[in-house]
């Protein structure tokens, strides 16, 4: 199992995001160019478009900001999306807007991530939009957070401004509960600690910031998680009514969400709760003896049991129970307020159901991080709701499991996404429970 647990290393889920005007598509525009991860076309282009701009350099931030809109303000709209690999590891990396109005981008970036680089202006410090970046990263749990200190050269390089600003954001991150930090100053116009170390600041002896991507760890060993399948398809061959050998077949196809399964291994099937073995397991035309998150897989029961998209199998040992009142944060991302007794579809894994908004237990401050009173929820805002379904899901903790922790919720008369949830979250080693933060108020 250490091949597997390596294999999956090898990639890297990444986002960026800041305040306005702190350089993040720049930088990205940096990484890409400086790992040579940049095609000669798409560079020409982009040394086209700054020429017309009358700028004296090449605006990197092009690479990300596609948009037209981007273009003429100046600034990201969108989450801007793009793959590159190193000799060490390949990157999935997340450009999220800075400004305010695009909070909901970044909690879409941010929301797969294994790690968040947050920029900050050495000459500015420590801004609302970066304690509202710092709660999203909290509340959505990405596993490591790398402040990246820019503009380093705006100040000369100095090495005190550097230690003021990364005294700052230790203590904020602290303040939520995010211990795993890290701190680089950089320049991402010149280049400075982006891709080499730079020979400008000797006082900083750490790792360039793709040295300390290329190393971070993704995800922990999958043995350590319980097992968790999500079906999308059962699958009985059209050529069983021809050919005898697939007369007996049937398969439930699905991605592992996290851990391992091996054949011979007791499952359970939720929310119905019966009991049976995997007797195979399908890869891509072969039959292997074991598989692990996140491999998309067909297993093969013992038993025939009714099971049909959305629900899940689990390891018989730890399987979850049941609920049709779900408990939590959500991020709210339509332009329509969400208030009690609201109409809603929850989409869990594979599974939708409707559901109807019982309560709003209160809304984040997101400047002070305390929770407030809310008689709705309005774009960007970040709440406690109470759900309750017409049908079970087998939701966990989303600090237990990012993915059977996490749900959306649909309009469904528009079928648009409304919000991104989390159940039971929780910020700072504290429950989001009226008893420890007091929602009541």
């Amino acid at each position: 199992m250490s091949s597997a647990v390596a294999t999956r290393g090898t990639l890297l889920r990444m986002a960026t995001a800041g305040s306005v005007d702190d350089g993040k598509s720049t930088l990205v525009g940096r990484l890409l160019h400086d790992s040579k991860s940049v095609l000669t076309d798409q560079l020409d282009a982009v040394e086209r478009v700054s020429r017309e701009k009358g700028l004296g350099i090449v605006d990197l931030a092009l690479l990300t900001d596609g948009l037209r809109a981007e273009r003429e303000q100046g600034i990201t709209i969108d989450v801007a999306y793009r793959y590159f690999a190193t000799a060490k590891r390949t990157f999935v990396l997340a450009d999220c807007p800075g400004h305010v109005q695009y909070t909901r981008n970044t909690v879409t970036g941010s929301s797969t991530a294994d790690v968040l680089v947050l920029l900050t202006d050495v000459r500015k410090g420590v801004l609302e939009q970066t304690r509202r970046h710092l709660a999203v990263a909290a509340l959505l749990r990405v596993p490591h957070l790398v402040f990246a200190v820019n503009k380093i050269d705006l100040v000369d390089f100095d090495h005190s401004r550097f230690e003021t600003v990364a005294a700052e954001l230790a203590e904020v991150a602290k303040g939520l509960g995010v211990d795993d930090v890290r701190v680089v100053p950089v320049s991402a116009l010149l280049g400075d600690n982006i891709v080499d170390r730079s020979e400008r600041t000797p006082w900083y002896d750490g790792p360039s910031l793709l040295e300390l991507l290329e190393d971070l760890p993704a995800g922990g060993p999958v043995e350590s998680e319980s097992f968790r399948f999500p079906v999308q398809l059962t699958i009985r061959p059209q050529a069983a009514a021809l050919d005898p050998q697939y007369a007996e077949y049937r398969g439930y196809a699905g991605q592992i969400a996290s851990g391992v399964v091996r054949v011979g291994d007791r499952v359970r099937v939720l929310p119905a709760g019966r009991e049976t073995t995997v007797v195979g397991i399908d890869f891509a035309g072969t039959e292997l003896t074991e598989a692990f998150a996140p491999m998309s897989v067909t297993l093969r029961l013992a038993d025939e049991v009714d099971i049909t998209r959305g629900e899940l199998i689990a390891g018989a040992d730890d399987a979850p129970s049941p609920t049709q009142d779900v408990d939590g944060l959500v991020c709210w991302l339509s332009d329509r307020a969400l208030r009690p007794g609201s109409k809603v579809l929850l989409k869990h894994t594979t599974r939708t159901v409707q559901g109807i908004v019982k309560e709003i237990k209160g809304r984040l401050d997101l400047d002070t991080l305390a929770p407030v009173p809310a008689e709705a929820l309005t774009l960007n805002d970040i709440g406690r709701v109470s759900i309750r379904l017409a049908a079970p899901i087998v939701a966990e903790n989303y600090s237990d499991s990012r993915r059977t922790g996490a749900f959306l919720l649909v309009d469904p008369q528009m079928g648009s996404t409304l919000a991104a949830g989390m159940v039971r979250t929780t910020l700072g080693g504290d429950e989001f429970e009226a008893e420890t933060l007091d929602w009541s108020i």
